[in-house]
């Protein structure tokens, strides 16, 4: 949560998203963020991968499906990661379908902050088509980094995927750069998936490491 209120104090749009501590905040949180559905993820900060630890239910409706769906991933990250200190449930309205791509930040012996961009989402391990550059990026190198992914025509409407909105994300990739320079004690970011769409983009989950 920090995470998403830090991204969003330098420009880049964040969904509204609402803190569950306990299943009884599902009927204030359901008529907060209206009838729609929900997705909603373990907020932890010894669970970096929510999916593999079940810590993830989509396409959630109305205050007993929130209840039901709260305590199956406290559960499941419970049975995954027993020593896990877990905070609460993120609940946050479905993002617009779109392309699913990674932007992150990792710190490189020789070049320092180095921000990477590619496709894939929870894929991007076994599609390996990423992007990298030392920090920070010029507008120059954001444009080239989305140009030169092998799949790129993924961004532009191949096989009925939405014509992403390729502006904005070269606008989040220096807004994340901007965001590093001026935060040195930021050593990791991970904003994976994020929702690349017709309308610019959603961030569906983001996450920051700290010097230690």
């Amino acid at each position: 949560t920090e995470a998403r209120e830090l991204l969003g104090t330098y420009g880049i749009k964040v969904p509204q998203s609402v803190l569950a501590c306990t299943a009884d905040d599902a009927q204030a949180i359901v008529e907060k963020l209206g009838s729609g559905p929900l997705a909603l993820k373990i907020v932890s900060k010894d669970v970096l991968h929510k999916s593999d630890a079940g810590g993830v239910k989509l396409n959630v409706t109305g205050a007993a499906a929130f209840k039901s769906a709260f305590a199956d991933i406290v559960a499941s990250v419970t049975r995954h990661h027993p020593d896990a200190e877990v905070t609460g449930v993120l609940a946050a309205p479905m993002a617009e379908k779109g392309v699913e791509v990674i932007i992150g930040v990792t710190q490189d012996p020789q070049f320092g902050p180095v921000l990477m961009f590619g496709l894939g989402g929870v894929f991007v391990e076994v599609i390996r088509d990423v992007a990298f550059r030392a920090l920070p990026v010029t507008q120059a190198d954001a444009e080239d980094m989305v140009r030169e992914l092998r799949y790129r025509k993924m961004l532009e409407g191949a096989r009925g995927l939405p014509v992403v909105d390729k502006r904005s994300l070269v606008d989040l990739l220096l807004s994340v750069s901007a965001l590093v320079k001026a935060h040195p004690e930021i050593v990791e970011i991970d904003l994976n998936p994020v929702i690349a769409h017709g309308s610019g983009y959603t961030i569906a989950d983001a996450r920051m490491i700290l010097a230690a």
